[in-house]
């Protein structure tokens, strides 16, 4: 096993209001203790420094909850810490995740400042009915304004994401959203289907969704719109123009290392001829704060049988695959631990058959769960 690429991901868990889709780890609160949670997750930064290898970084992601609550000078101390402990590969990738409606330019500048070189907006929608229907607080108007926020603030790489499916969407009805955004000139979109996810209010009471052979002409027409755009779908629900993928999220559906800080975030580590360990932290804010209380709430290794699969169900959402010596490298095992699988997948249109890529066909990516069946029984 080849140490893969290392990147870093870091959880803030409040927002202004839970919305109702969400089973993310995030919390409703009016007062958040900022100052303390930067210095945990700092903290929490150094106890995971064992599990760098003498890697740097090659990007940083800050999720939620909601990132844009916390101030350009907190970003900066985690930022800081960052690059003091571990160090940042050159072109290093550092994304925040944004809530137009907490989008203030001097937040968004504070954030160029520190460090951060792209932002992802939280969009969903530009229809007024729709956001109100997500519980988001933000309105269509304040979206584009955040956008020429960040523009205003020197941002150059730009991510907006937009949901299809939404209740009671018409086709036209996306395809005005996806108009909307790509107005904006983003360097990325991710449009990807709204899911009903247990834990949610959706889940319990569940909204009126478009039925699929709506969702399927929604996504037909979405995906030409986007490539007639310039956009290019390298994976399942993400589209770039050249050279705009996004680094991070690529890391992991190649099977890369990432550490994981902040309440409840998870990371994946891997130790030459030793193991692949996946380790989570303490999933409430409280716990996570509290002095007497350990960072990690849990590790264990990924068996054998379960590599193959879980390879798989990342490298597969990319359009373009990975090559297929990346299994034998960023796994315990070797090639032959395929081969039973493949030329069945092949014969059946599922994959190609470029025997120096693990690649899906277009029906493949339409049917990727087909693909992942196959690997899933070999698990049993």
């Amino acid at each position: 096993m080849i140490l893969p690429p290392l990147s870093l991901y870091v959880h803030i868990p409040w927002c202004v209001r839970k919305c109702p889709y969400c089973d993310f780890n995030s919390h409703e609160a009016a007062q958040i203790p900022e100052d303390m949670y930067v210095d945990a997750l700092v903290a929490d930064l150094q106890q995971d420094l064992p599990m760098v290898q003498g890697r740097r970084l090659q990007s940083v992601f800050f999720g939620g909850g909601t990132p844009s609550l916390f101030s350009g000078s907190s970003i900066a101390r985690i930022l800081d810490a960052a690059d003091k402990n571990i160090g940042f590969a050159e072109q290093a990738e550092i994304t925040l995740e944004t809530n137009p409606g907490t989008a203030e330019y001097h937040n968004l500048a504070g954030y160029k400042a520190a460090g951060v070189n792209r932002i992802s907006f939280g969009i969903q929608s530009f229809k007024n009915e729709h956001l109100q229907a997500l519980g988001r607080i933000h309105n269509s108007g304040e979206a584009v304004l955040a956008i020429e926020k960040a523009r205003k603030a020197g941002f150059t790489n730009i991510n907006l994401d937009l949901m299809h499916g939404l209740p009671g969407q018409s086709v036209q009805d996306a395809v005005s959203d996806l108009t909307r955004a790509i107005e904006q000139q983003p360097e990325h979109i991710s449009w990807y289907q709204l899911t009903i996810e247990p834990n949610t209010v959706f889940y319990s009471r569940p909204p009126a969704l478009p039925e699929d052979e709506i969702l399927a002409d929604i996504q037909d027409a979405g995906q030409e719109l986007l490539a007639q755009a310039g956009f290019r779908q390298y994976e399942v629900s993400a589209y770039a123009h050249p050279g705009r993928q996004s680094l991070h999220n690529l890391n992991y559906w190649q099977f890369g290392d990432y550490l994981g800080i902040g309440a409840g975030a998870h990371g994946k580590i891997s130790y030459p001829e030793e193991q692949i360990i996946r380790y989570r932290k303490t999933r409430k804010p409280a716990d996570y704060l509290h002095a007497e209380k350990p960072f990690t709430a849990g590790s264990e290794p990924v068996p054998l049988e379960q590599q193959p699969l879980e390879f798989m169900m990342n490298a597969l959402r990319l359009v373009d695959g990975v090559p297929r010596s990346f299994f034998a490298e960023r796994t315990q095992l070797s090639d032959s631990a395929l081969a039973p699988h493949l030329p069945a997948l092949i014969a059946k249109g599922l994959l190609t058959g470029d025997p120096a890529r693990l690649q899906p066909t277009a029906l493949g990516l339409r049917f990727l769960n087909d693909i992942l069946a196959a690997f899933a029984e070999a698990e049993e």
